[in-house]
């Protein structure tokens, strides 16, 4: 790196140096000559006290962090001979969690003769795919892996209540 691209501590670009007379010139100013960008043809270096430089990166970066939103796949499982009200019970569920902003994975379990009859399974997936049509959307199609369905709900943003 025998050259770079100097800015200033007031942020004005001084031109391009020889890095030694750049590091000679960050010590004149009793700062540090700190590499921002080294893709750069040349690389560039400012001028600038490294623990304020650390500090207003990492405060950025614990900006970005608080502003995303990190949502998770909750799993709701369910029999193809669900009564009435368990039913009701597992969809107000899938609700709390939809409003939450999560996703819901819904998975229809079979076991012994009932994985002949997966209509069954289908027909309790189509209750709650009408049910929960208002607040999400089904990402793909129905699903199955051995004795298991498989849906997943996202939330639909427009229609999602925010918390």
């Amino acid at each position: 790196m025998p050259e770079v691209r100097l800015i200033d501590s007031d942020g004005v670009m001084v031109g391009i140096f020889k890095t030694t007379d750049a590091l000679l010139k960050a010590q004149v100013k009793d700062l540090d000559l700190v590499e921002v960008s080294p893709q750069a043809s040349p690389p560039v270096c400012k001028i600038v006290n490294f623990s304020k430089f650390r500090y207003e990166m990492e405060r950025k970066e614990r900006e970005v962090r608080k502003k995303q939103k990190i949502s998770h796949v909750k799993e709701i499982r369910i029999r193809p001979r669900i009564s009435e009200h368990d039913l009701k019970v597992k969809i107000k569920r899938a609700r709390e969690f939809i409003d939450g902003g999560d996703k819901v994975q819904l998975t229809t379990m079979f076991s012994g003769r009932e994985v002949q009859h997966k209509d069954l399974g289908i027909k309790v997936m189509d209750k709650i795919k009408e049910s929960l049509s208002d607040i999400a959307v089904p990402e793909g199609k129905t699903s199955s892996l051995g004795t298991r369905l498989f849906l997943i709900f996202i939330p639909n943003k427009k229609k999602v209540k925010k918390i």
